[in-house]
């Protein structure tokens, strides 16, 4: 990285390398997933962050750190790609996307609640679909 990047960037990005190990080999683990998935999102929030703040001024840019700078735009332009592949294989786990922005009601939904405490009342009436017994 030829020192023109932070130590936090290189923390940032170890970190995540190792949560993505820790997900591979825990392959039933929806936790190890999601906290890699998180870290990756987050470290494109950061590596932007990184990068348009430490970049070098053109007269101080030697072809070392113009390929450090060019590797980690790189590494930045692959991590929305990894983002979704790693969305898919939390997906295959298992795990849900639940967002609900809708507006939420305040009265309860009762028509698919079944009381368990209560026996079931027996119908008042013969049901139609059931042929009539004949009299003894």
């Amino acid at each position: 990285m030829n020192y023109m990047l932070p130590v936090s960037y290189a923390w940032g990005n170890f970190s995540v390398l190792a949560m993505g190990i820790w997900a591979i080999v825990q392959r039933d683990s929806l936790d190890a997933i999601t906290m890699f998935l998180t870290g990756l999102l987050l470290t494109v929030l950061t590596d932007i962050i990184h990068i348009s703040i430490f970049y070098p001024s053109h007269d101080n840019l030697s072809d070392a750190r113009r390929f450090s700078v060019g590797m980690a735009i790189f590494s930045l332009l692959l991590k929305p790609l990894s983002c979704y592949l790693v969305y898919r294989m939390y997906r295959e786990r298992g795990g849900e996307y639940t967002l609900n922005i809708g507006v939420s009601s305040a009265g309860r939904d009762s028509s698919s609640y079944e009381p368990i405490d209560q026996p079931e009342a027996a119908p008042q009436w013969p049901s139609s679909s059931k042929a009539a017994q004949p009299p003894y």
